[in-house]
């Protein structure tokens, strides 16, 4: 069994969210997010993605955050991996469990909402920083990567 503790406590963190993050690929290109001031990982690019909401089921919240996020409508492709990892850094007071969709855009309709300052297409070999990048989305996007090679 493991232990998670969050910055600046001793106490073990009880709390576990469901959340989606979306990988929206077309060919060798990603779309990220740049996370806004008030919010985690301001600043930071990220995977779409965000919370379920109460009567949605995790591909519709995946469907949802995208469009939300990015301005795009999307479709699911697959669930691509679970991350469930109790030590996922840089989270605060919880542990989010996170089912990844792999998804394909489909047209842009709109822009991104006021939690994202910016949405960029970036090049599958050509990505931020790793101090750059929220959470651990790297690592997410790594891993598809290298499921690519396969």
């Amino acid at each position: 069994m493991i232990t998670c503790y969050f910055e600046g406590s001793k106490k073990p963190v009880n709390l576990r969210h469901v959340v989606v993050d979306a990988l929206v690929i077309d060919g060798r290109k990603i779309l990220l997010v740049k996370r806004a001031g008030q919010w985690v990982e301001s600043g930071k690019w990220a995977l779409p993605g965000g919370f379920l909401d109460r009567d949605e089921t995790s591909q519709e919240a995946a469907v949802r955050e995208v469009k939300e996020e990015t301005g795009y409508e999307s479709a699911v492709v697959k669930l691509f991996t679970v991350n469930d990892s109790p030590c996922r850094p840089r989270e605060q007071n919880r542990q989010n469990v996170a089912l990844v969709y792999l998804m394909k855009p489909l047209q842009q309709v709109g822009t991104h909402d006021r939690e994202i300052s910016e949405v960029k297409w970036f090049d599958l070999d050509h990505l931020p920083t790793p101090k750059d990048m929220a959470f651990d989305h790297l690592e997410t996007i790594e891993k598809y990567k290298a499921n690519l090679d396969k």
